[in-house]
């Protein structure tokens, strides 16, 4: 289980964050929310054939072997 946070800044288009940010609301999610799951989601994708810590490959379902 992932217990520490780390502060990550980016910079975005004002426009495209507000879209975001919009949608987001619509979904009842904050954007940090959506952006930990794309980070996640990337991640497990992308992974190759590196071996992801248990608590990663778990919580997403496709565990790797």
């Amino acid at each position: 289980m992932e217990n520490r946070t780390a502060r990550m800044t980016f910079l975005i288009d004002p426009n495209k964050k507000q879209l975001f940010e919009e949608i987001c609301a619509q979904q009842d999610l904050t954007s940090s929310q959506v952006v930990r799951k794309l980070i996640h989601e990337y991640i497990v994708e992308h992974a190759g054939s590196r071996e992801l810590p248990e608590w990663l490959a778990a919580s997403s379902g496709n565990k790797q072997q």
